[in-house]
């Protein structure tokens, strides 16, 4: 008997060392700990206190009688929002445009990351990096600003070219013209975030092990061929993180961009197809005052986000893919 116990008490202390506490892990880690509190903190604050202002969706918000005065509703502004007429052609505009730069935007750093991989000058490297990555810091009044200089029907460059290469006999409003607008929209986005994108899928090529492309080489497998069958593999776990993240944010379609090429731009022409929820909810919240209407819109909008993030997820894990949890 005192050997069994004794070996039972040798399996708890193994079993304590190879998976402590919570608490022990934590004491461990007290230095990553005290780094990770400010985020935190900042998450807290901003993110997660202002979460119980969703119950404004709930009521029939009053701004001067305050939260706690204001009547109750249920889900009046739901059914509302839903019923509305510009309903299902907000909803089209907001996944189309989604997409649109779901399946143009996604692949688009991950393809300039494996070109980039194969360029073996340096500081031409180097050179394509800095211009493709620049963008991403520029603020959307200024970007919003180049298209509408760019693509000007009076004295733009894209016209001024076109007619140049006498493509087109007169200056095409690209701007004020609703066939265009999604292109528009989705290139610019394409533009400035690819090289920013490519930052990560370059990080992760990196630390694919060089023995396999070795290995492939003395195989006889070109380049083309060691791209398909070794770097993409060896990023998938990467790339379906990142698939998964932007499925979640489908119905994000864009707020700054659609905003600033249309109302600051007077261009409110092609509203019809550029009108999104998040352009929807801050003309209804903000513009016209209509709080608690916003705030449905909003909610809806999240809780539609958050089903698609579980699902996505989900299904990566089924099929035995890398996942968020």
């Amino acid at each position: 008997m005192k050997t069994e116990e004794a070996a039972q008490i040798l399996y708890r202390d193994t079993k304590a060392k190879r998976n402590p506490s919570i608490w022990r892990r934590f004491i461990s880690q007290w230095d990553f700990q005290i780094m990770i509190i400010p985020s935190m903190l900042f998450i807290l604050i901003f993110s997660y206190i202002p979460m119980w202002g969703v119950l404004v969706s709930f009521q029939d918000y009053d701004l001067f009688q305050g939260f706690w005065a204001s009547p109750w509703v249920g889900f009046k502004h739901f059914e509302m929002f839903f019923e509305s007429p510009e309903f299902w052609g907000i909803m089209r505009n907001t996944l189309v445009i989604s997409l649109l730069k779901l399946v143009v935007g996604f692949p688009a750093p991950i393809i300039l990351a494996l070109m980039l991989n194969e360029v073996r000058q340096m500081v031409f490297k180097r050179v394509v990096q800095t211009i493709t990555y620049i963008p991403h810091f520029f603020s959307w009044v200024v970007v919003s600003g180049l298209v509408f200089s760019m693509l000007a029907a009076d004295g733009g460059g894209v016209n001024a070219l076109l007619m140049k290469l006498h493509l087109v006999s007169e200056p095409i409003n690209f701007l004020s013209e609703t066939n265009y607008f999604w292109g528009i929209l989705v290139s610019t986005n394409v533009w400035k975030e690819i090289g920013f994108g490519s930052i990560v899928y370059l990080a992760a090529i990196a630390g694919v092990d060089p023995a396999l492309y070795e290995a492939a080489s003395l195989d006889g497998a070109s380049k083309f061929k060691q791209v398909f069958l070794i770097t993409i593999p060896s990023i998938a776990p990467v790339i379906i993180i990142f698939l998964i993240m932007n499925i979640g944010n489908l119905l994000n379609a864009g707020f700054d961009d659609v905003l600033l090429l249309t109302k600051n731009l007077n261009n409110g022409v092609v509203m019809p197809v550029a009108q999104v929820i998040d352009t929807y909810v801050y003309q209804e919240g903000i513009m016209n005052q209509r709080f608690s209407y916003a705030t449905a819109a909003g909610l809806f909008k999240s809780l539609i986000s958050i089903l698609l993030l579980v699902g996505a997820n989900t299904i990566a894990r089924r099929l035995g893919k890398t996942s968020l949890w």
